[in-house]
Order: structure tokens, then sequence, then C-alpha cells
């Protein structure tokens, strides 16, 4: 039976040049008059609505009262301004590695930290949404651990069932390797984010590679 492998995006599949930090930014900025909101937050695989919260909380502002939607619709409106800029990159052998993918038919799914809808615009800039037809996404859940059965769910309801063992999920951080191993999935750890190749070993990651550069190379040996 073919695996489901499913990608992060922040770190793995893209860099946004810094699109998402300056879109919250701007967003705190817009709703509540406060300039570079988190400065000295580490944001490396939260979701986004954790991410917000701790804006809110850093600055003494309560998550109720409409502010957590109100800085994520404003966030998504600067995002999709933001992401057009020069600095927004794929990372190394991203297109080839998806493209292989395609072309042995792997069914392909995203288990990310972003709202669906930040999501999809960052993916879009690229021309890469026609890859990924369903996936788990931090507007499903604010706690990343719990978003790999709803991806299953979602993969279910458009034919293609499996369990999480049958599942490979692709990320950059120490939380993209939890979220998968506690659910019995496999791994794989790329050292194309915030953390070194070292830092990544030292998790439970199954395989942890520099990056997809060679991309015949990682489906030969890591997506067969």
């Amino acid at each position: 039976m073919k695996k489901l492998i499913l990608f992060d995006i922040d770190g793995t599949l893209i860099d946004t040049g810094g699109a998402g930090t300056m879109s919250l930014n701007r967003a705190f900025y817009k709703v509540f008059g406060i300039k570079d909101a988190f400065k000295g937050i580490s944001m490396a695989g939260k979701t986004d609505i954790q991410i917000m919260k701790q804006g809110l909380k850093a600055h003494g502002l309560p998550h109720m009262d409409g502010n957590l939607r109100g800085i994520a619709n404003a966030y998504l409106r600067f995002l999709a301004d933001e992401i057009d800029n020069p600095r927004r990159k794929l990372k190394p052998g991203i297109r080839e590695v998806l493209g292989l993918l395609r072309e042995k038919k792997m069914p392909l799914g995203l288990l990310t930290g972003n709202l669906e809808a930040g999501a999809r615009i960052k993916l879009g800039s690229f021309g890469l949404n026609d890859y990924f037809p369903a996936g788990a996404f931090g507007s499903d859940h604010e706690d990343r651990d719990k978003l790999l059965p709803i991806a299953l769910h979602k993969f279910s309801r458009i034919g293609i069932d499996v369990s999480s063992k049958d599942c490979i999920v692709v990320g950059d951080t120490p939380r993209d390797v939890q979220c998968a191993k506690i659910h019995g999935a496999v791994c794989i750890a790329v050292a194309t984010g915030p953390y070194s190749k070292q830092e990544l070993l030292n998790t439970n990651a199954d395989i942890v590679l520099d990056s997809f550069a060679d991309a015949e190379h990682c489906m030969s040996y890591y997506f067969c």
C-alpha cells in the first residue's frame, strides 16, 4: 500500500521571506496599535492560533471578546500582500520531489500549523496548491499533536483510507516529529528550517536529512 505523505509548510516546503511574521506584526498594529508585537516570540513548529494567543498574552490582552478572530482576519489580509516579496523561495529540491511523487501517484497532503486560508495563500504564491488536495491545519485544532487524525479523516472523505502507520510526516522542527510519533507515523525531519541537523537527530525522527536537494536520491531511499 502506498504511503500518505503529509508535509509541513514553513521551513519544509518554503521560506516566505518573513511574510508570516510581518503580517502578524501588521495585524497587531492595525487592531491594537502595538508595534513589533512578536519581537522575541518563538514561532517554529507552533500553530498560528498558539502564536496569536501567545502574542495576545505577552501584551496583556485576552484572546476572548473577538480579539483572536480580529487578529486572524487581519493577519490573512496582510499575508496576501506580504507573501509577494523578493525574499520568498522554495526550499531546495522541493519542486522536483513533489513532481516525482506525483509521477508515482503517491497521495500528498498537508500537516501544518498554518490556518488553512493562510496555508493556501502561501502555497498559492508558488503554484503548489494543486499538489495537496487535503490536510490538517492550525485552524482545525490549535494543538499540533491532534492534527494527524484530522488529516486521516479528511483523506478518508476523498477515498484515501489509511492508518497513521501508513503515513510519513515531513517537517523541520521537533514538534513535527512529536506530532507524528505519538500516532505511530514515520517522520522525516529536514534541516532546512530553524533547527540544525544535530538538533533533529536528537529527536525521535526516523530519518533526518540536510535537505531534499538530491530529489532522485530522496525518492529512491526515503519515499519508496
